[in-house]
């Protein structure tokens, strides 16, 4: 799928990123006043649907070498609820991103392929919980994960950074992430438009954050 490519946020220097850290990261209402984050639109975005696409699809990844990398699943809100995620999971490259829905099971040995593949580098934030749900649903142990996290907890910042403190911090954008899907349904078998963009922009942003950080030239 090629994809005319966008013009992309500027990231800030990366000798900001190596001084000392400030010793508190932006608040909430600091980061509601940037200017937002640009992700990928439906049309840079595949919900893998047969098996040819999903051999496409991981042709792709694997050809890249390093990509961005979530899960969604639906949530549990009973006391007792036992969550059966993950129900999606997302890949993406700087321009495309890849959703793997778990209900198309012809599409599933792709996808622990590409899970427990050594040679595809998969980036993310905060993924223990993804990773523990994919064991216990797929039956496959992810390998070649990255938790950019870890890397700025390495820089000296003390507190958790997710996505949404990152691209503050990075690209000084305020990163968009609707409530209403993050609580909705990714058991569905259709997803809504706001779903697609939602997971896809998840995983797209975190390979834009490991890029900007100069990750990449370390591997």
């Amino acid at each position: 799928m090629s994809v005319p490519a966008k013009e992309k946020e500027s990231s800030r220097p990366l000798t900001d990123l190596h001084q000392p850290p400030p010793s508190e990261l932006p608040e909430r209402e600091q980061i509601a006043l940037l200017e937002p984050f640009e992700g990928l639109d439906l049309q840079d975005i595949v919900v893998v649907e047969t098996v040819d696409s999903a051999v496409r699809a991981a042709a792709h990844l694997l050809a890249e070498g390093i990509v961005g990398f979530d899960t969604e699943s639906k949530p549990t809100f009973a006391k007792n609820e036992i969550n059966t995620g993950p129900h999606l999971v997302q890949f993406s490259t700087m321009t495309t991103a890849y959703l793997f829905q778990l209900h198309r099971v012809d599409c599933v040995p792709t996808l622990q392929m590409l899970i427990g593949s050594t040679a595809l580098l998969k980036v993310g934030f905060g993924l223990a919980t993804d990773l523990t749900l994919i064991r216990n649903r797929l039956d496959t142990e992810p390998r070649a994960v990255f938790d950019i996290d870890n890397e700025f907890r390495r820089r000296g910042y003390r507190k958790s950074v997710g996505v949404k403190t990152a691209i503050a911090l990075v690209f000084d954008r305020r990163f968009m992430k609707s409530r209403k899907a993050t609580t909705s349904n990714w058991a569905n078998k259709q997803l809504t438009d706001a779903q697609v963009r939602y997971a896809a922009n998840d995983a797209y942003a975190s390979i834009r954050v490991y890029d900007a950080l100069g990750l990449r030239k370390l591997d």
